[in-house]
């Protein structure tokens, strides 16, 4: 039985999922080739005399976690307890996987290796990779360290403190078939093992809940190419499945979304049309939202939507990039999740500081008009994501004085938040915005009207202020004037 499913109840859960506060409850291990992912940002504009090859002027140079450190990041970004075991090196790149993990709060459990870190540094122009150098010697743990994962991970269910546990294989060498078999005897019965597969032999992977190979991987494991159509991913997921041992399989398909394998037969996931940037990562988002949906309650088809979603985000995003709560949340409930607390502002705007350039703006929005409309998308051209701090009721008082406003500050939120130029609308109960301005530190202070740039609240903790005209004719006051206007001359 085959059957082609949509992400509608992706709507329905998330909300539930993310808000219910149950993510800290859920503890997730994993078990896998630990590697630290390097980037080199330049730019190209000549060709070396040394030989036909560009010449790349270097500019930042940034690291984050990856491989089995990347499954980790991205449970703890969906707020899970997350535990990691694998192996580094005695070198500058093992202390960066430390540092990583700790400001992440992740739990680990690393093996020295006598070869260095296992490292890919990734070098990147005009936003695109243009060549990528891999420092690994792929080798099996030592048998102590192999016995000593086991007994890591047999403790983490003992304990409690883990619902599910992940096997994060890259084929470097950590997920050796002794280790895997004794993890997946270990997890048995007690909590269901996720994998995410490398080579063509799974028997290694007897036993586990769900695999979850991309198309290239289904087709080494079936021993020939497997096209990219839904009836071929079935017939071929379900001889792989059989074969191995295995409850499920979750084929990811790039655009073509996904397909969930069982006993029962296929279903069908398809993808949202999404410009593709950077597919790194992308599977280790998809292992580990499966892990979380599944450990906190949901059934197989619900965790599979919530994977494909927060997929289709991180394949949007430049480099290894570990999915957020905060990129879901506006995906389940567009408008009324843009609308957040001070402190998630914050939170956020600082995840966004690093993606690109935040621009606010402050307002009291009482009578939303087409002026307000005007000035936002003036703002939002400004850079790439717009706050829109609103001034609280009390505050709209003391400003424009009793009577106002005319919506409450829940209305005036939402209404701001289902503009397409929004994409945070946060409450401010002072009466001017600069204590808001001071927590968020955006790139640029927007703001209409007739103010000079050093007269405005805040403006010192913004790097550039910039004064927006006016649509003539149009402001709150001069509406409520016309109104009342009209109603005297009607009566």
């Amino acid at each position: 039985m085959t059957e082609r499913k949509h992400s509608s109840d992706f709507q329905h859960s998330i909300l539930d999922f993310l808000r219910s506060g149950r993510m800290a409850e859920v503890g997730v291990a994993i078990l896998g080739d630990v590697v630290l992912d390097r980037y080199f940002t330049g730019s190209t504009s000549r060709v070396s005399r040394e030989a036909p090859i560009p010449v790349v002027v270097c500019g930042e140079e940034t690291d984050n976690l990856g491989g089995a450190g990347n499954v980790a990041a991205n449970l703890r970004g969906l707020g899970c307890r997350a535990f990691v075991t694998g192996t580094v090196g005695r070198d500058a790149a093992a202390s960066r996987i430390r540092h990583h993990l700790e400001e992440r709060g992740i739990e680990a459990r690393l093996f020295e290796r006598d070869s260095p870190t296992l490292t890919k540094t990734r070098l990147i122009c005009g936003g695109q990779q243009v060549a990528r150098f891999d420092h690994e010697k792929i080798g099996p743990p030592d048998e102590r360290s192999a016995e000593e994962a086991v007994r890591w991970l047999k403790a983490l269910i003992d304990e409690g403190r883990v619902q599910a546990a992940v096997l994060s294989d890259y084929g470097l060498g950590f997920c050796a078939p002794r280790l895997c078999a004794a993890a997946a005897e270990t997890a048995r019965g007690r909590v269901p093992l996720f994998v995410d597969p490398r080579g063509s032999d799974w028997s290694k992977y007897r036993g586990a809940a769900v695999v979850t190979p991309n198309l290239a991987e289904l087709s080494a494991a079936w021993g020939r190419p497997v096209p990219n159509d839904d009836d071929a991913v079935a017939r071929a997921g379900e001889s792989v499945r059989r074969n191995a041992g295995l409850e499920w399989l979750l084929v990811t398909r790039s655009a073509r979304g996904m397909t969930l394998v069982g006993k029962d037969g296929a279903a069908h996931l398809p993808a949202r049309p999404v410009e593709v940037f950077d597919v790194s990562g992308a599977g280790d988002t998809v292992i580990a939202c499966l892990a979380a949906g599944i450990a906190v309650g949901f059934p197989i088809r619900e965790a599979m939507s919530f994977s494909n979603e927060a997929a289709q985000i991180v394949v949007a995003k430049s480099g290894t990039y570990p999915i957020a709560a905060s990129d879901l949340i506006p995906r389940a409930e567009p408008h009324a999740e843009r609308a957040v607390t001070r402190e998630e502002a914050v939170r956020i705007c600082r995840r966004w500081k690093e993606e690109g350039r935040v621009v606010f703006t402050n307002g009291c929005f009482d009578i939303l008009h087409a002026g307000h409309i005007d000035s936002l998308e003036r703002a939002r051209s400004l850079g790439d994501r717009l706050i829109v701090g609103l001034n609280s009721d009390r505050s709209v008082e003391a400003l424009k004085g009793k009577g106002r406003p005319v919506n409450n500050e829940r209305n005036r939120a939402r209404l701001l938040a289902a503009l397409r130029a929004v994409d945070l609308v946060v409450v401010f109960g002072e009466d001017t915005p600069a204590a808001l301005l001071s927590e968020l530190r955006p790139h640029v202070l927007a703001k209409g009207g007739d103010y000079r740039a050093e007269n405005l609240p805040g403006r010192e903790f913004a790097e550039e202020v910039v004064i927006l005209p006016l649509a003539k004719g149009l402001s709150t006051t001069e509406i409520l004037c016309r109104a009342a206007e009209r109603r005297r001359a009607c009566s």
